[in-house]
């Protein structure tokens, strides 16, 4: 009977493809192209999760549900293709179709460009997000900007990165669905003239820029949703209409002019900022998408329940990170202009229905403007936070009626700045970091003056990340292989994992997963020697350290560390490593981040160094793998041995990559950072390798001043000789090349000298390496480590961390 209902819904796909080719495309399943077949496919499924989509939320609206909205510039998604087909459950019948109609599966997988709508881990956490609440039924709408080119296509060009456009939707989109009649206005520049009356204040917004913001709806479901969240991303365009005026004073220029810089603004993801053009195309995108989103958020509740006083008991929006904080004064303007109330009024419920959620604790990174640039390009903005500022200001003054310092640090505008965590801190109902650990630094370092004035707004909720994606989609063998002693329930309850751990002892099945692990890094090395023609010993340890490129994530302490090996081969005849290693490294730079992009020169010249030494060309590789995408890392991650996840302690707030490297059982070495800590503290300190200072130890060594870099170099035999590497020539390009990194670790440049503690922990990265490579060579030993840290991984789904969400932040209710 089964195999029958099997059988009935594969010709019944077979009908719905042949149909649509016919009607779309006057196509049959002989003569359609790949672009073809894969736009008809992929029409199918996206025809069954719109039969969710519209079910769900009728029925959501119908009972006056609460609703998420979920504020990113970055959504992450990757492919859709394959991770629908397996949230709706036919992956296999789709399989079945394709190989009866003969239709290679793998080239349709190939035809997808994969949404260039973010660049590391904070976009990546939104697009895990989205999925989780779908596979939980909780009803969410995320906001960001329709990207015409995403970040940037990187290319290694003689071993430099190069930036070239990513022009994804060069052959469309097909997931999305165009609202043109929902498009809203969105006003830049100009003046707002305060007008009274005897009805009181009226602002008039006179002379400004428009801008019209064209909302897509992408749908994303969830792993058996009953319903699919929804990603609305907005593009931006040029008022429609012709301008008579300008076109008849012969003013051709000023429109394309005018024209370019409307549509600048969803081109391109993080415009290079080092030029006041590119931080004002910043700030354009920002606003664009806090204004059109609150407009959009204020209309559609309107047209639900009519008063928007009602917005804080339907709605709760989340900032993620701060780009998108300008939703805050936005809201305040609307509720105040358009909806005509008070300020005490209008505020109550600003700080009602908006959360924070902070990802670092880097000071550039927590974002500042100038005063002057933001009060000409937002004028009504700008007034709506001077006025936040004061009215935050007199309770400080209350509070602290004698330390001026203190209430300049923790103003929301001062010296000729505005300061954009601030504004958050002061109105935001709540405040969460992304770790535990992150949460404690919040706390008493980053925001610490914040905490003491308001404690209770302060949390902490560790990340997750999706097993849909890294597990069922990039890793089917070991999905199997789990489902064959398990079951499948872990897919959907993270608790299930917790199931594997006695199998952790069992002999057969540590053998099944290391041919697992074997397969997936074959299946890495095929596509490599493929796209690259890079040859990859499948036989050597696997050591991944993929990532955005940054100095606190320390890829310089890994290449260190490499060439301190290469100096063990040339200076010992005796030296020799247990195993082969590959060091496989994999990051984007920012366009204007220069010793990110040195960075990636000195791991290339590094390559070549080793590769051209027959001692160590056959014992060491290093390979870096272009254009980092999700697309890449679903291949590279589920390959990795070695999770290198080494940033300088107390600099990374959470990290996603190591739980996904852990769920794919690859083993971390790692500094006690971030989600590093909860990781020891789930798989015990016999399955992870820790080594390096502590936060609390980096704290006091910047607080005292005492970390003495150049007193390293002088005294350590192997840090001088690793470091002098950089200057003796040895390296393509000179020894002026990798001046800049040398004097940066040494004496600084513009800051302080090895900024990052690269030099203070080489030493205990150096020795746990060594206890890394001795652990590898008891092949048992190590699979039953890999296959624990698979074990442990539940805790990290980010199921767990939106029920979290959810329990303590949000109070929505699941369909």
């Amino acid at each position: 009977m089964k195999n029958i209902m099997a059988q009935n819904r594969i010709q019944e796909i077979k009908a719905t493809i042949e149909g649509k080719l016919k009607r779309h495309y006057g196509r049959t399943l002989h003569n359609a192209s790949d672009e073809e077949m894969f736009q008809t496919v992929a029409l199918s499924i996206r025809d069954m999760i719109l039969e969710q989509w519209v079910k769900g939320n009728e029925e959501i609206n119908a009972r006056g549900r609460k609703k998420l909205c979920y504020l990113s510039v970055e959504f992450l998604m990757g492919r859709a293709l394959v991770n629908n087909m397996i949230n709706l459950g036919v992956l296999d019948d789709y399989k079945a179709v394709l190989a009866e109609i003969g239709y290679p599966f793998e080239k349709l997988e190939e035809q997808e460009n994969e949404a260039a709508l973010g660049s590391g881990g904070l976009g990546r956490l939104a697009a895990c997000f989205l999925d989780s609440l779908s596979t939980l039924n909780l009803p969410v709408t995320g906001y960001g900007i329709r990207y015409e080119y995403g970040m940037f296509c990187q290319r290694i060009v003689d071993g430099e990165q190069t930036e070239v456009p990513d022009d994804w939707m060069c052959k469309g989109d097909v997931w999305e669905i165009e609202r043109r009649e929902e498009q809203v206005e969105v006003r830049f520049e100009g003046m707002a003239e305060e007008l009274w009356t005897e009805e009181g204040l009226t602002v008039v917004h006179k002379n400004f820029q428009k801008v019209t913001a064209v909302p897509y709806d992408m749908i994303v479901t969830g792993y058996g949703s009953q319903l699919p969240a929804t990603l609305r991303l907005w593009r931006a365009e040029y008022p429609a209409g012709f301008d008579f005026h300008a076109f008849n004073k012969g003013d051709f220029v000023y429109m394309v002019q005018q024209k370019e810089i409307a549509e600048s603004i969803s081109k391109v993801l993080y415009p290079k900022d080092d030029h006041i053009g590119g931080r004002m195309l910043r700030l354009r995108q920002y606003y664009f998408l806090a204004s059109a989103t609150m407009q959009s958020i204020v209309r559609e509740h309107k047209k639900l329940y009519g008063d928007v006083r009602t917005l804080p008991e339907k709605i709760v929006i989340q900032i993620n990170d701060i780009h998108p904080a300008l939703a805050i004064p936005e809201l305040m303007r609307i509720l105040l202009d358009d909806e005509g109330m008070g300020w005490d009024e209008a505020y109550d419920i600003t700080s009602r229905v908006f959360n924070y959620t902070n990802h670092t604790v880097m000071h550039e990174a927590l974002e500042s403007w100038p005063a002057q640039l933001f009060k000409s390009m937002l004028p009504r903005i700008y007034a709506i936070i001077s006025e936040i500022n004061e009215r935050f200001q007199q309770q400080l003054l209350k509070r602290f009626p004698d330390d001026r310092d203190k209430i300049s640090h923790m103003a929301v505008i001062a010296y000729d700045e505005i300061r954009m965590a601030h504004m958050c801190l002061v109105v935001c109902a709540a405040v969460n970091g992304v770790s535990q650990l992150h949460g404690r630094i919040l706390k008493t370092r980053t925001f610490r003056d914040f905490y003491v004035m308001f404690p209770k707004k302060f949390t902490a909720i560790t990340n997750g990340i999706t097993p849909r994606r890294w597990l069922v989609s990039a890793n089917p063998g070991l999905c199997e292989l789990i489902a064959g002693h398990i079951g499948s329930r872990f897919i959907r309850d993270y608790r299930e994992l917790e199931r594997l751990k006695p199998l952790a002892d069992d002999r057969r099945f540590l053998k099944d997963f290391a041919l697992v692990k074997q397969r997936n890094k074959q299946r890495l090395a095929d596509y490599m020697f493929k796209k690259k023609g890079i040859a990859l010993n499948v036989d050597s340890i696997f050591d991944v350290q993929a990532k955005r490129l940054h100095e606190y994530k320390r890829q310089l302490l890994k290449v260190l560390h490499i060439l301190h090996l290469y100096n063990r081969f040339t200076g010992d005849e005796c030296f020799a490593l247990p195993r082969p290693v590959t060091f496989l490294f994999a990051a984007k730079a920012s366009p204007v981040y220069w010793r990110a992009k040195d960075i990636i020169n000195l791991i290339h010249a590094v390559a070549s160094l080793i590769e051209a030494n027959p001692r160590t060309r056959d014992c060491m590789k290093v390979v870096f793998l272009e254009n980092y995408n999700v697309s890449l890392a679903e291949l590279l991650i589920p390959a990795a041995d070695i999770s290198e996840q080494i940033s300088t302690a107390g600099c990374e707030a959470s990290g996603t990559g190591n739980m996904k490297f852990m769920l794919n059982g690859a083993v971390t070495l790692g500094t006690m950072d971030g989600a590093n800590v909860e990781i020891f503290e789930k798989v015990g300190q016999d399955n992870i390798f820790i080594f390096g200072a502590l936060a609390e130890e980096i704290a006091r060594m910047e607080r005292d001043n005492s970390y003495n870099p150049k007193g390293l170099f002088d005294g350590n035999a192997d840090i001088r000789n690793a470091v002098s590497r950089l200057m003796d020539g040895s390296l393509a390009g000179g020894s002026d090349r990798f001046h800049d990194l040398y004097q940066s670790l040494l004496y600084g440049c513009f800051d302080r000298a090895d900024k990052y503690f690269v030099l203070h922990d080489f030493d205990a990265y150096r020795a746990m390496y060594e206890n890394v490579l001795n652990a590898y060579t008891d092949a048992n030993a190590w699979m039953r480590k890999a296959a624990f840290n698979t074990a442990c991984a539940g805790y990290f789904s980010v199921d767990r961390t939106i029920e979290e969400y959810n329990r303590t932040l949000w109070g929505l209710d699941a369909i």
